[in-house]
């Protein structure tokens, strides 16, 4: 390149152009002649790249090499050949025009620095799309991982820019920027703040992708879908998304379900509440009707002998019900729902199963089911839940217990 620029110059100034217009013309034609052969290099060495990988990530059994071409990773690295041969002769053909040939370096610097940071970055693409398709990273926060790495990495390139375009040396053009870092920190205090967290929920395994969590202070209740350096989201179960800020993670209280998901069963906690006024001591006949009812056939049958000899035994006066033992509408009740919760199909018989009678309320006296679904899904929970309580309330007027309901001249407080 260099023969070729005296050559050419001599070559003008015999042709009688003037000293400056030669210089010129020379400039015009190498810097022509540069960019030619810097396109034809970047072309014969792109396609041999992207050739050469397309061929081997088709018989390749590993498809990192197929998300590689996907993100343009060869594409990219074919350029540096033609950019350093770019560096390498600019000098030639800006050799009479130093102020341009300084600002042309300059500017080829920083592009190497931006094309560098650029390949990174599909390099780390490709890793991302990988590592989602390996079965113990599917739900590790790789995003974020990512993100910091680029971050740091952006702001190297940044000092990196501003050094060759100062003149300034790396070192000390850091060491400059040493006083103004109270500044750089509040500029970019949340990125830290979602550093920090990142590394937190991670670390701690708080949430992972594709848990399901519930956050109401931002009205989130879905499944997480993405968790990144500075946000969460989370695809609400009306489809819609909720963003929430990494670090709010782990400031706020926020509950995930995925110790539920993991486990053999689903909760079901709901009561139902029954009128105070309703619940009485059993008669003779009404434990003969109960009798009927098949579920407690024998428990009522045995506990109706076990009172009677306690209190045969024990000379009870049975004029009056309240005397010695007896059996309630509401303890026949509790155990008749045991029951049917115990034998019901779709509960599952390994996890607590639990009738109880909460403290009583303004209302009444709930009666609470505790209980675990074996089906998680919320559609078949919420199913096998109304079909249990659909029995329950049903079964109330059996036992001669009512429901508490407002009536419609009551207020509601």
């Amino acid at each position: 390149m260099t023969n070729l620029h005296h050559l050419l110059y001599d070559y003008l100034i015999s042709a009688g152009l003037p000293e400056a217009s030669a210089r010129y013309l020379n400039m015009l034609g190498l810097l022509i002649t540069l960019l030619l052969i810097a396109f034809v290099i970047d072309f014969v060495i792109r396609k041999l790249l992207v050739n050469t990988f397309s061929v081997f990530a088709i018989r390749s059994k590993s498809n990192f090499d197929d998300l590689l071409v996907k993100n343009k990773v060869p594409r990219n690295v074919a350029h540096i050949i033609p950019l350093l041969f770019a560096i390498k002769f600019a000098p030639t053909v800006f050799y009479d025009f130093q102020y341009i040939e300084n600002i042309i370096i300059k500017g080829l610097e920083v592009f190497a620095i931006i094309l560098t940071l650029w390949i990174v970055r599909t390099v780390l693409n490709s890793i991302k799309d990988y590592l989602k398709t390996v079965p113990r990273f599917k739900d590790k926060p790789i995003n974020s991982y990512i993100q910091v790495f680029m971050i740091f990495a952006w702001i190297i390139g940044l000092f990196s820019v501003f050094a060759i375009i100062s003149g300034i040396s790396f070192w000390k053009f850091v060491t400059t920027l040493g006083a103004a870092s109270a500044v750089i920190i509040l500029m970019f205090k949340d990125t830290i703040l979602g550093f920090v967290a990142s590394i937190q929920v991670s670390i701690n395994d708080m949430v992972r992708i594709g848990d399901w969590i519930t956050f109401e202070k931002y009205g989130a209740d879905g499944d997480v879908i993405e968790i990144n350096l500075a946000t969460v989201k989370v695809q609400n179960f009306d489809k819609t998304i909720t963003t929430i800020p990494t670090y709010a993670l782990i400031s706020d209280s926020f509950k995930n379900w995925r110790g539920m998901d993991e486990s053999g069963g689903r909760r079901i906690k709901r009561a139902i509440v029954l009128k105070a006024t309703s619940i009485h001591y059993l008669t003779d006949e009404h434990i003969e009707q109960l009798k009927g009812v098949q579920l407690i056939t024998e428990y009522v049958a045995q506990k109706k002998k076990l009172i009677s000899e306690y209190n045969v035994s024990k000379n009870i006066d049975k004029s009056l019900l309240i005397n010695g033992r007896n059996l309630t509408n509401i303890g026949v009740f509790r155990k008749y729902i045991q029951t049917y919760i115990e034998t019901h199909s779709a509960i599952n018989k390994d996890m607590t199963i639990m009738t109880r009678q909460l403290a009583p309320t303004a209302q009444g006296i709930p009666l609470e089911i505790y209980a675990f679904s074996k089906d998680k899904r919320w559609e078949n929970y919420e199913y096998i839940m109304s079909d249990i309580f659909d029995h329950a309330l049903a079964a109330v007027p059996y036992f001669d217990l009512e429901l508490f309901e407002l009536s419609s001249g009551d207020a509601v407080v």
